[in-house]
């Protein structure tokens, strides 16, 4: 049922959302790179400037691991732990390597100190307060050490790395809250999608378990009377039989969808499962209730429709519109979002919308569908003459 459509998929939106917050991060620290990087115009050693170089590029990964690590939740205990000790393995070795570097002239290391500092915010709240005090504390040593200007040093780690701080906080708390905000889509279209095979196990309940008490009594009594009253345990056993017979085209109804299909009920989740997805949906349904026969056409085109919109497309809008056309029906669904044609291949698993459109047409009924400048239409018309 409405189950089988929510199928795990990445939000596209979330995914370009991540990138874009790690490019956001990992530029400050790239920016403080190239900053670093311009002490080569004050040196004249080829083995420092290599040595220089490779110590901020290495260092330049090591940021970059911490940026991936703030915007990949769930990450292994193990990954963590390999991203931290990586960023603090070339954060030290960037002090001998990169700190001569254009030194006195040019203060390399302020720049490293800054980025280390800046971020800080994003490490576990253990590592943070290290980095926090790390960065200024070495960065005065190393400007004693390479003979830079401490106060212009200090200033360049405390102010720049201060900025950075703030820059990656902004885009921290962005990205957490739209996690947040998917996290809570996912837990409404997993209620969703629980309140339904709660309400079709009701219906198999209300079906099935009156006939089987009373099967499961008729039999008894037929065992009972088999020896006594030979007669009346047969009589009895055939109730069951009948019983048993009726309980199976009962069941058969239910999972067929032809016993007592409630079309509007199944539009209301449908559209409660696509505005927990992120989709706006418009819902319009006539104030009586379809007849079961063309309630029963019109659900396996609700299903189609709505599987459609959530695999092969990125609706942001979704209306779905079910009227009396004659003495028939009409289910009218339209998103946004459409892919080009070719790109919303059928599910394997099912007959897509041609399959659909054979089994409709056995009935007398006719499916339209029609994709025009990314908006997709699908009309299915029931029991009209």
């Amino acid at each position: 049922m409405i189950g089988s459509m929510l199928v795990a998929r990445p939000d596209p939106r979330t995914v370009r959302a991540r990138w874009v917050t790690f490019a956001g991060i990992a530029s400050a620290g790239a920016a403080c790179v190239v900053l670093a990087m311009s002490g080569v115009r004050w040196e004249d050693d080829p083995v420092v400037i290599a040595l220089g170089a490779v110590g901020l590029l290495v260092f330049a990964a090591g940021v970059a691991g911490v940026a991936y690590l703030a915007v990949t939740p769930g990450l292994p205990a193990r990954t963590t732990r390999l991203l931290l000790a990586g960023f603090t393995v070339t954060s030290a070795l960037s002090v001998p390597m990169s700190a001569p570097l254009g030194a006195p002239q040019w203060p390399t290391w302020a720049f490293v100190g800054a980025t280390i500092g800046g971020t800080a915010p994003l490490l576990p709240r253990r590592f943070a307060w290290a980095a926090a005090v790390a960065a200024p504390v070495t960065a005065a040593l190393a400007a004693a050490w390479t003979g830079s200007p401490p106060r212009g040093t200090l200033t360049i780690t405390g102010v720049l790395g201060l900025s950075i701080a703030v820059w990656n906080l902004v885009h921290q708390w962005f990205w957490t809250f739209l996690v947040q905000a998917q996290q809570a889509r996912d837990a409404a279209s997993r209620v969703a999608a629980g309140e339904e095979r709660l309400r079709l196990a009701r219906e198999v309940h209300d079906s099935l378990g009156h006939s089987l008490s009373v099967i499961a009594l008729k039999t008894e009594l037929a065992s009972r009377l088999v020896h006594t009253d030979p007669d009346r345990a047969g009589r009895e056993a055939e109730d069951a039989r009948a019983l048993a017979a009726a309980a199976l085209t009962e069941m058969r109804a239910v999972v067929h969808g032809y016993r007592r299909v409630d079309l509007r009920e199944q539009v209301l989740a449908v559209a409660q499962v696509l505005t927990s997805s992120g989709v706006r949906c418009d819902v319009r349904q006539p104030a009586d209730d379809l007849p079961p026969a063309l309630a029963g056409a019109l659900l396996p085109v609700l299903r189609e429709a709505v599987t459609n919109v959530m695999r092969h497309s990125r609706a942001q809008t979704c209306s779905i519109t079910v009227a009396r056309a004659g003495p028939g029906a009409r289910l009218t669904v339209i998103n946004d979002g459409a892919r080009d044609a070719g790109a919303a291949t059928a599910d394997p698993h099912s007959g897509g919308l041609d399959g659909l459109a054979d089994r409709l047409r056995e009935t007398g009924g006719v499916l339209h569908t029609e994709h025009r400048d990314g908006v997709f239409k699908l009309k299915a018309t029931v029991g009209a003459a």
